[in-house]
């Protein structure tokens, strides 16, 4: 920013609150959640959802588990008011879900969404006005704080007024000075107070006083002063239930609503990945999911996160960012060669553990927690770039495609995929870094291939085979003659009588291809050259000991490249 226009800014004022004393708490208990989307999500959309649209979202906030949902302003709209109205009479609220409805602090307003609710077992009326200087002196012409607590103060009347004319309809009230972000400590308290002695709530019936964070003027610690401040000087406190509702002006909604739990709120509202206007609300999911972390009941079930993206998404017509944290594409996924290194050892130990102890605490580098616990899978936590390393592509090549290296083949193989990355510049897909393995390190034929080859036990040594095979060197057929104790020990034999070996076999490995054909095996091979260079050879065939010949004519011909 140009220093001359910083001139415009002030820092906000802290709160004065020496014996503050939410720095020593921890949240240990999950608050009443509030789900916001179908109201404050919805109005933030380019295209809002229609009625059918919200039906459908309403549901899956029921299936995550959501027991109060705002579900619209119902006064402001006639789509509104006649989604709720398919809600109630359609009789699609079930017995433990309360809905809530906003409406200004306006006669006809609230008369209206009197109307909306009738019916419903039990509903939030949510009311509201606007009580910062800067809202007080813009937007109202510089109407004393007075006048503004005299309109909060009428519409808490009205709402009391109004109650006994829907007796099928429990009504709980909810009050949020607007902007209370920035408006004067004090004053939030004197109205909040206002409102809380109209409406007389009881420790059995409870209203909400809502201290919505509408716009981030400043950092999450002094939020978490002004709820501790709030929390000392309200009315009945044992009767109200402190409510926070944090937007993201400056990327901390998560931690403004985690500090402010400290500070003694009860309840939070937010959204589905965070939608709402400008920056965004409050990401209940990723609060949510911390929680989770911590070994935290939520009462919201995210074990299938990627089908709630894929509603939200399709209802919303949004997409959710691929490092949007615990639900985006990328999040559990590692390009960096020590980080998937890393990440593969860690859940390899981890397979191992779990085997003699299933509930040993979650530990694995990079991830805070386990990716299946939210509906993701293993396969695509690891994903090769030019930044990737030896273990990530041995990772790849197993979980994806069966094939377990010996740990010393890593390198080499890594090497030549990420150098193939850097070539094309981008990420290679599974299916790449398979080709790749197999067009660099599985049956190479030139300058040395295997034709056929036959195997029997020798009539006069005890315990050898001897193998005749026919070969092809730069084109030209040979048959060659070898005896040892095993197949691949008499092809060497066979090399070393036809004047071609001149190499040291260093290690053989074999197993069945995990998860492809039944009638498939790998072999690897490594050879050591005259020169001390060690090369690996990988060998696929139905046939385990044909795998093996083929593997180390691989590592024949790469010490030849």
């Amino acid at each position: 920013m140009n220093p001359t226009s910083l001139k415009k800014y002030r820092p906000f004022p802290p709160v004065s609150l020496p014996d503050r004393t939410w720095p020593d708490q921890t949240i240990t208990a999950a608050p009443e959640w509030c789900s916001v989307d179908l109201r404050d999500g919805n109005q933030a959309l380019p295209q809002p959802m229609s009625v059918e649209e919200k039906l459908e979202f309403f549901d899956l906030l029921v299936r995550v588990g959501f027991k109060q949902i705002e579900v619209g302003f119902p006064s402001a709209a006639e789509t509104e008011f006649n989604f709720l109205r398919r809600l109630i009479d359609g009789n699609r609220i079930p017995e433990d879900v309360t809905i809530q409805v906003l409406v200004q602090t306006r006669e006809h307003l609230i008369r209206r969404t009197f109307e909306a609710i009738d019916g419903a077992k039990r509903a939030i009326v949510h009311i509201y006005n606007s009580t910062s200087p800067l809202q007080r002196r813009v937007t109202f012409g510089d109407a004393s704080r007075d006048s503004i607590k005299q309109v909060a103060i009428e519409g808490a009347k009205l709402v009391k007024e109004l109650v006994p004319t829907i007796p099928r309809t429990e009504v709980v009230l909810q009050y949020s000075p607007e902007s209370f972000s920035d408006t004067e400590l004090d004053f939030a308290a004197e109205i909040c107070n206002a409102v809380i002695d109209v409406w007389e709530p009881t420790p059995e019936k409870k209203m909400i006083i809502n201290l919505p964070d509408t716009v981030q003027w400043t950092t999450p610690n002094i939020h978490a002063d002004m709820i501790e401040w709030m929390g000392r000087h309200l009315h009945r406190r044992e009767s109200v239930i402190l409510s926070l509702h944090t937007h993201n002006d400056r990327g901390t909604g998560v931690a403004a609503t985690e500090l402010g739990l400290m500070a003694g709120a009860d309840r939070v509202e937010g959204t589905l990945f965070g939608n709402g206007e400008r920056t965004g609300n409050l990401d209940i999911v990723t609060v949510a999911l911390n929680m989770n972390s911590h070994g935290i009941e939520t009462g919201l079930d995210f074990s299938d996160l990627q089908s709630i993206r894929s509603v939200y998404e399709r209802m919303t017509r949004l997409v959710v960012p691929e490092r949007q944290p615990y639900a985006g594409e990328l999040v559990f996924t590692a390009f960096s060669g020590s980080h998937q290194d890393a990440i593969k050892k860690g859940l390899d130990l981890r397979g191992k553990e779990t085997a003699a102890d299933p509930e040993v605490p979650w530990g694995v580098p990079y991830l805070t927690i386990d990716p299946q616990d939210i509906g993701r899978s293993y396969e695509a936590i690891i994903r090769i770039n030019s930044q990737s390393g030896k273990g990530g592509v041995a990772y790849v090549l197993d979980r994806e495609h069966g094939f377990d290296l010996p740990k010393t083949m890593h390198p080499q193989v890594g090497k030549r995929v990420y150098d193939l990355a850097d070539e094309l510049g981008r990420e290679l897909s599974t299916d790449e870094i398979r080709d790749a393995f197999f067009r660099e390190f599985v049956n190479t034929d030139a300058p040395l291939a295997v034709l056929d080859y036959e195997l029997g036990h020798h009539t006069t040594e005890r315990g050898q085979v001897q193998c005749n095979a026919t070969v092809e060197l730069n084109g030209e057929k040979r048959d060659i003659q070898g005896l040892g104790n095993g197949p691949i020990n008499a092809f060497v034999h066979a090399l070393e009588e036809a004047g071609l070996k001149n190499f040291k076999l260093t290690d053989y490995r074999s197993h069945a291809v995990r998860g492809g054909s039944d009638a498939n095996a790998a072999a690897y091979v490594q050879l050591q050259a005259d020169d001390g260079r060690l090369i690996w050879g990988a060998g696929v065939d139905p046939s385990i000991e044909m795998a093996g010949l083929k593997a180390l004519v691989t590592a024949w011909n790469l010490l030849r490249a």
